[in-house]
């Protein structure tokens, strides 16, 4: 499913495969609350964003935006958790952009849970255990970018320590939580940022720095303030348990009652939102058993090589740039034309397209059709080659 609308425009999936490297979408904070769903442009919470000084042919040594966050809470419930998560670094794309997040051990032979944002995009990803402090190179086990959960097998991983979970049914409004993860992508012993479940069931509309959204339900609302790096990440009760998994965070809009002091001494609103663990966890049950469905991927993603937009009429995805020696460059795609159908099936957008794909895998064979800048129709079989991960 490696198909994606230019620079981030197609939701939560990888930045074109072959695009320069830069920062890896950021997901950022937006200041307006709609009604019942929160707006919110995702703070970076997963992807960390590098210093872009580099060009598309040379890709100098990154630099990691190093993030502050003011360090609070139980120092207890957040020790329970610390030996059961891992740090993830991906690299993103064939240009050697890099990004971080978190993850929490469900297994001790390595089996991981954390967001399909944090390693949407990713063509390596490489794990750290806080429990060893080892490292392990990681797979994808599969993802459901509609929930925004993946699961990562470590590979050669014996003896971890696993994370303790909780029941996400119990928590309640005014519960005292922590949100514990790899702030800023710096590594190390977890960062900390304590709070309250400010409300539940919570859906939102969330967008990366491009305007790109998707929708999320049945969050968990809290005022800990979650930042760039925790995502995937455990938000942890006063018992040491996980209840969720952090997934976003915003700086609502002046409608916004709770507050939180940074390390400045500065007062900001934040809000956080994590997945409630018992709903990650039943997606992580459906992938491990195999159960490919409409939202759940099995195993590596296949990728027919360009990058897409809508075409702004309904009228297939409209492709921007072709990765040499591609499926779709193979088949004769050129940049301007557009993507109408894939298998047969209809092609209105790039989202379409991503989610035809998602139901592939490498080395199948499709059916591509598109219409070319003369307005004639085109059609092609390719077969699928192995890309970049969600």
């Amino acid at each position: 499913m490696s198909e994606h609308q230019q620079y981030g425009a197609g939701g939560w999936g990888p930045v074109p495969q072959w695009a320069p490297p830069g920062p890896p979408r950021r997901r950022r904070t937006v200041p307006v609350l709609l009604g019942a769903v929160a707006l919110v442009v995702l703070v970076a919470v997963g992807l960390t964003a590098w210093t872009a000084g580099r060009s598309a042919q040379v890709a100098s040594a990154p630099t990691p935006v190093t993030a502050t966050r003011y360090q609070s809470g139980d120092p207890a419930a957040a020790a329970a958790v610390q030996p059961g998560l891992v740090d993830v670094d991906t690299v993103i794309g064939y240009q050697g952009a890099q990004a971080a997040g978190t993850g929490i051990v469900l297994t001790a032979d390595g089996e991981v849970l954390t967001n399909n944002h944090v390693v949407a995009g990713a063509t390596r990803i490489q794990v750290t255990d806080i429990g060893n402090g080892r490292t392990y190179a990681a797979t994808v086990v599969g993802y459901d970018r509609s929930r925004d959960v993946a699961v990562l097998q470590l590979q050669g991983a014996t003896g971890l320590t696993t994370a303790p979970l909780g029941d996400s049914a119990t928590v309640a409004v005014g519960d005292p939580v922590v949100g514990v993860g790899n702030a800023g992508g710096v590594g190390g012993t977890p960062s900390t940022a304590a709070g309250t479940v400010t409300a539940l069931d919570r859906p939102i509309t969330a967008s990366d720095e491009s305007g790109s959204a998707e929708q999320l339900t049945g969050l968990i609302q809290v005022d800990a303030d979650i930042q760039a790096g925790d995502s995937g990440g455990p938000l942890v009760n006063s018992a040491g348990q996980v209840v969720g998994m952090d997934t976003a965070a915003s700086t609502p809009s002046r409608t916004a009652t709770r507050h939180h002091r940074s390390a400045t001494g500065q007062t900001a609103a934040v809000q956080g939102f994590a997945i409630p663990i018992d709903d990650a966890l039943s997606v992580a049950r459906q992938i491990e058993s195999g159960a490919a469905s409409s939202t759940v991927h099995i195993g590596e993603s296949a990728m027919l090589g360009v990058s897409v937009t809508d075409s702004g009429a309904g009228q297939g995805a409209v492709v921007g740039q072709v990765l040499a020696g591609s499926p779709a460059a193979q088949a004769g795609v050129v940049a301007g034309d557009a993507i109408v159908a894939v298998n047969g099936q209809s092609v209105d957008s790039a989202a379409a397209l991503t989610t035809l794909l998602d139901g592939t895998h490498p080395g199948d064979s499709v059916s591509v059709t598109w219409v070319d800048q003369s307005q004639q129709q085109q059609d092609a079989t390719v077969t699928l080659v192995t890309g970049p991960t969600g």
